[in-house]
């Protein structure tokens, strides 16, 4: 998440108990929850010279430091804009009765991850059906017919 957008983000609902410090690294946002769950992008490291997280308000801002340790920080997930399959093969487990299709996120920064869609033989069936349709749909738009 090296680069950040000026978006006024939201969190839609955080964890708040205790839990593992977040120890983010550079230009990482990061919730802090000794700023009342204010979210930072963060801009300077604990370091021989900086004591501290340095943080910043997306967009520019009021600066803040955080504890060393991160026991007060906490990741701030990047809304997702939307999902892509990738050009892999999909692996069906029979033992499991389930579908993995390997696609990528895409993030509202711009960043991506790759994860697993994980489908049930009816949800399989159901995708089958609905793209069915929709190359038929197409094909019509398109003057052709099957």
């Amino acid at each position: 998440m090296a680069e950040q957008t000026s978006k006024q983000l939201t969190v839609r609902s955080v964890e708040l108990g205790a839990g593992a410090p977040f120890h983010p690294r550079l230009g990482d946002l990061a919730l802090d929850l000794a700023k009342g769950g204010q979210i930072g992008v963060v801009v300077d490291l604990p370091s021989d010279t900086a004591k501290s997280y340095h943080l910043r308000l997306p967009g520019g801002g009021s600066d803040w430091r955080a504890k060393p340790d991160g026991a007060t920080l906490r990741p701030v997930a990047v809304p997702i804009t939307h999902v892509t399959p990738q050009q892999r093969d999909v692996i069906y487990d029979h033992q499991a009765q389930q579908a993995a299709l390997p696609v990528t996120v895409h993030h509202e920064d711009g960043g991506t991850s790759e994860s697993l869609l994980i489908l049930t033989p009816a949800q399989v069936e159901l995708c089958h059906q609905q793209l069915d349709r929709l190359i038929e749909k197409r094909e019509k738009a398109r003057g052709l017919t099957l």
